[in-house]
């Protein structure tokens, strides 16, 4: 827990393992059980959610460092940064209303500590990354053979019901839900 308010639990894995696969089914699950569950993601690659020619570009290119786009169906929020810097974890967390909601869940920062579960497909090549990272708490990975210590969680990375019913077990039981 970054902010010691929610919990904080992230899925670390190399590019094309299938982390925003796994979230984009995971989050249904979740959230039909009552969750309310807030999201961030880590990407490498410039983002631009705006486009030339709309108000809000303009507003930002004619000199707003900062920027928030409200309607009565979401916010953005954009600030630009005069220099590039690696975002962290916790200024993320930090922007978040944790107040209305039971989890947070992150894609990425996977150098930061915090908990985490790995993705492993050992059919992309890569290392397993729990050797080196004590954050991890469990590894999900479609190879049931995966030599893990016996302290860590294995989980069927195709079992999408069984990581929501480790993820409600781990860091959500005993916490109110949003519904029922």
């Amino acid at each position: 827990m970054i902010d010691g308010r929610i919990p904080l639990l992230g899925f670390a894995a190399y590019s094309g393992t299938g982390k925003t696969t796994l979230l984009r089914q995971l989050l249904p699950l979740l959230r039909n059980a009552g969750h309310r569950v807030g999201v961030i993601k880590f990407t490498h690659h410039d983002v631009e959610l705006d486009r030339p020619g709309k108000d809000s570009y303009e507003l930002r290119k004619a000199g707003a460092s900062q920027m928030l786009i409200a309607s009565a169906w979401r916010w953005v929020w954009i600030e630009d940064h005069p220099r590039p810097r690696e975002p962290r974890l916790a200024d993320a967390v930090a922007h978040l209303d944790r107040d209305s909601l039971d989890l947070i869940l992150v894609e990425g920062f996977k150098h930061e500590a915090f908990p985490k579960i790995e993705l492993h497909r050992p059919a992309t090549g890569h290392a397993l990354l729990f050797p080196s990272d004590p954050d991890i708490i469990a590894v999900a990975s479609d190879d049931p053979s995966l030599p893990a210590p016996a302290s860590l969680v294995v989980l069927d990375l195709n079992d999408i019901p069984a990581i929501a019913a480790f993820v409600e077990r781990r860091f959500l039981s005993g916490r109110e839900t949003s519904v029922g």
